[in-house]
């Protein structure tokens, strides 16, 4: 009874009450803005040690310390954020949105990382560190006294300022109806802006609050661990504060139990540790979804669809490039461009999944590795054509069964659910030793296409190319298809999808098949063109680094995918100059990616000089932007219901 005491007062004081506040800080930033902020672990990380800066290096005092971190230092982060970047991305698609928070999460840990050498050990004692108070009969230290009294003083000041203040009344009336808010006299960027301005603080608090309950400071777990909030946010549905402090409880509760009662294995210990990823997944599905929304954006004009023939005709210029550039590089330039077309073949997925089906994915890499060990277990040391097979049909299999449990998600439901299995796959698929050997590998073979065995980096270069333009080509042919349109309006307008009876089950499912065995195809050719492969090669963290590259260089694009992969693949060249080269590249991206929300559309996609120029060419008459919307809106589901 006694452990039992413990292990519920532990869960509480040193896990639920962090929970809760990066949750509450979620919840403010997605209740005033509309943008479920990823980068909430990376701006909790900042705002740890940019405290120990001021308290341990400057050796200022540490409550005043906590003051300038919390209370000015990390609001004025959120002001700047929300003004600079987000407020521009109020009418943008979903992933554009994501996209950006990603950005700021990978620009987050690029930035703490150039600043705070992670060689460096840093340990930040607890508030009165070595005090102790009785509760219960189970001793408390004064820093979990304090987690509890600030979670819940955070809360009640929350609840107070949303209820009795003119500003927060305001504040739910944005959230409520923005044009309607609008037309009282209320600035719906400005109370953006303060929520952005408080839920950074938050996430700072908790950041502060959690670091010396983890040892040493370290950036990309103390990141991660911020992200376990997820789970509590979306226990109140990102609305509903008392909710949110409740589930945070819960989960807390659940983790130390799990820490406590399981066996000390292997197994069991990996399980405790995603216990918050279990926890989000069983929410989401549990959870009732909200109704379908009349339409998903405003759009000037429809996104083009490219005809066959343009698609040969590129297809056939990009095979000409293959044989060209097969000649031309050699060594490791070679391998730069076998690796980039191969993951571009991997992103070529999320075209058709989330550009033209708006079902944003969060696992794809996850996909490519089953494929990759598909085709090691299958392809043999010959990389057969069966081992091909095999990848994309188990990639394939398993992204049914991911859809099946999600088929009634929607749209940040839906890349919250994939993300719980990328993390769940890191932990009991890809570093299970019983799946990539003891040594953490597996050697994968180059695979035999076409009748011929690509142990060439040439002749592999020129089959990537051809495996390419293919897909592309047909991914642009389903997009002409009946299907096609069908797919397309079921992203404009799913509730006007219902209405027509377009069978929007059948159509997702069938769709997350398809992506998800192109990606296991991508997968198997990768890891062929890099010949072994291990657990660092498919992380969670890499399935959100495709997606925010996909969506910078234009998500809606096949060329964009092909570009996109080779700039992913030349991360390594920045080691020749640089001393930390993935954390450098992580910077660049993140800076570029920041740029989405300038064009959300991205680099190949509707805003370019090009599209522009080809717009003033066509002859039609001007018409008005909402006229043109529902003209293709009509048009799509007259297609797609005929």
């Amino acid at each position: 009874m006694n452990e039992f005491i413990s292990l519920t007062v532990a869960g509480i004081a040193t896990y639920g009450c962090v929970y809760a506040l990066t949750a509450m800080g979620l919840v403010v930033t997605y209740t005033t803005s509309g943008i479920f902020n990823f980068a909430q672990g990376a701006i909790g990380m900042i705002g740890a040690f940019f405290f120990y800066e001021l308290s341990r290096v400057w050796h200022i005092p540490s409550l005043l310390s906590l003051i300038i971190a919390v209370f000015i230092f990390a609001p004025l982060i959120g002001a700047l954020l929300e003004r600079l970047v987000m407020r521009r991305l109020e009418n943008a698609a979903l992933e554009a949105k994501l996209t950006v928070t990603i950005a700021l999460l990978l620009l987050g840990i690029a930035l703490a990382t150039a600043i705070w050498n992670p060689q460096t050990v840093r340990n930040l004692p607890s508030f009165f560190n070595g005090h102790q108070v009785s509760v219960g009969g189970v001793n408390l230290t004064y820093q979990q006294v304090i987690v509890v009294l600030a979670a819940i003083l955070a809360a009640v000041l929350l609840r107070l300022f949303f209820i009795y203040t003119r500003a927060g009344i305001a504040t739910r009336a944005v959230v409520d109806d923005r044009d309607l808010a609008a037309l009282t006299g209320a600035s719906p960027a400005r109370f953006a802006q303060l929520g952005w301005a408080m839920g950074c603080a938050l996430a700072a608090l908790a950041g502060i609050l959690i670091a010396p309950q983890n040892g040493a400071l370290d950036i990309t777990n103390l990141t991660l661990l911020v992200v376990n909030g997820y789970a509590a946010a979306m226990v109140g549905r990102l609305r509903s504060l008392p909710l949110t402090f409740a589930g945070a409880i819960v989960l807390g509760v659940l983790y130390s139990y799990a820490l406590g009662y399981l066996p000390s294995t292997l197994v069991w210990n990996d399980f405790a540790n995603i216990t918050p990823m279990i926890f989000l997944l069983l929410v989401i599905l549990v959870l009732p979804q909200s109704r379908a929304v009349l339409s998903r954006r405003i759009m000037v004009r429809a996104p083009r669809v490219v005809g066959l023939r343009e698609s040969l005709i590129a297809g056939g210029a990009l095979i000409l490039a293959g044989v060209l550039f097969s000649r031309l590089l050699s060594g490791n330039n070679l391998s730069y461009a076998n690796t980039g077309v191969s993951l571009g073949i991997i992103m070529l997925s999320l075209v058709l999944l989330t550009g033209y089906g708006g079902q944003v994915s969060l696992c794809q890499f996850s996909f490519a590795g089953l494929g990759a060990y598909a085709m090691s277990k299958v392809g043999g040391t010959h990389g057969s054509l069966l081992g091909i097979l095999a990848a994309m049909g188990l990639a394939g299999a398993v992204g049914g069964l991911v859809a099946l449990p999600s088929l009634r998600l929607r749209g940040l439901y839906l890349a919250l659910a994939t993300l719980a299995f990328a993390q769940g796959m890191d932990t009991y698929f890809f570093g299970n030793p019983q799946f990539f050997g003891v040594a953490g590998s597996i050697s994968v073979a180059r695979p035999d296409l076409f009748g011929f065995q690509l142990s060439s980096s040439r002749t592999l270069l020129i089959a990537l190319t051809v495996v390419f333009a293919l897909i592309a080509t047909l991914i642009l042919t389903f997009r002409r298809s009946r299907f096609g349109r069908r797919l397309v309006a079921i992203n404009d307008s799913p509730a006007a999808c219902l209405t027509v009876g377009v069978d929007m089950t059948r159509s997702k499912l069938a769709v997350f098949i398809i992506s998800a065995a192109i990606a296991g195809l991508g997968g198997a050719l990768y890891a062929g063109a890099q010949t072994q492969v291990g657990p660092n090669d498919f992380q969670f963290i890499l399935s959100l680094t495709l997606l925010l590259i996909a969506v910078v260089w234009g998500i809606r694009t096949t060329a964009g995918m092909l570009f996109g992969g080779i700039v992913f693949s030349l991360g390594p060249l920045l080691g020749q100059h640089l001393t930390h080269p993935r954390d450098a590249f992580d910077l660049l991206v993140g800076l570029a990616a920041i740029g989405v929300s300038q064009n959300p559309e991205g680099t190949f996609g509707g805003n370019t000089l090009l599209q522009r120029w080809r717009n003033s060419r066509e002859a039609q008459p001007p018409q008005a932007a909402g006229a043109l919307a529902a003209d293709s809106g009509e048009e799509r589901l007259s297609h797609a219901a005929g």
